[in-house]
């Protein structure tokens, strides 16, 4: 892997696209991921990879245009699929996106950890984590979160925090 200086170098010379990967629906409420990721998709193609819905049926990656250079992919998994089977879906449903679309230069910006599982095979340009809530805290929030977000910091090139006190919360666990 190159150093960020390295990519940051590639990402202004080169066209690249952005890869978002969301526990929010893009349609549910406009709030900040639509904000920045539609100033994003200004200058370059936005992807906004959502969590699966679960029907009867062979997967398959819905991908459907919202904007000018937004485009919103919604997993339909079958039910029943273990968490390591899900990853393998996912792994092949993005691989497909990525050969359908020719993306090929890319940054991946992450709203959840939990869809590390999916894209630890990319190879972006660069890694950006919006941490936007403390989400370990949810009610219902799966146990393998912190150790997935404690992955992601490992290898984000760029953090966002979701105000002062989450800044406070998690500013030791990246530079």
């Amino acid at each position: 892997m190159s150093t960020l200086s390295q990519r940051s170098e590639i990402a202004a010379t080169e066209t690249y696209d952005l890869i978002c990967f969301s526990h929010l629906r893009w349609d549910f409420v406009y709030q900040r991921p639509q904000h920045l990721l539609s100033r994003f998709a200004g200058h370059h193609r936005v992807f906004v990879v959502e969590e699966p819905v679960l029907r009867d049926g062979e997967p398959e990656l819905l991908v459907t245009k919202r904007a000018d250079n937004i485009y919103i992919a919604l997993p339909n998994l079958p039910h029943g699929l273990d968490a390591d089977k899900t990853a393998k879906v996912m792994v092949s449903l993005l691989d497909d996106l990525l050969r359908t679309y020719e993306i090929k230069n890319y940054i991946t910006w992450y709203y959840t950890p939990m869809m590390l599982a999916w894209s630890e095979h990319l190879r972006p340009l660069a890694v950006v984590y919006d941490c936007m809530d403390q989400l370990s805290a949810f009610k219902g929030a799966p146990p393998e979160l912190i150790v997935r977000e404690a992955e992601l910091f490992s290898i984000a090139d760029l953090v966002f925090t979701g105000g002062q006190s989450l800044y406070e919360a998690k500013r030791d666990q990246h530079s």
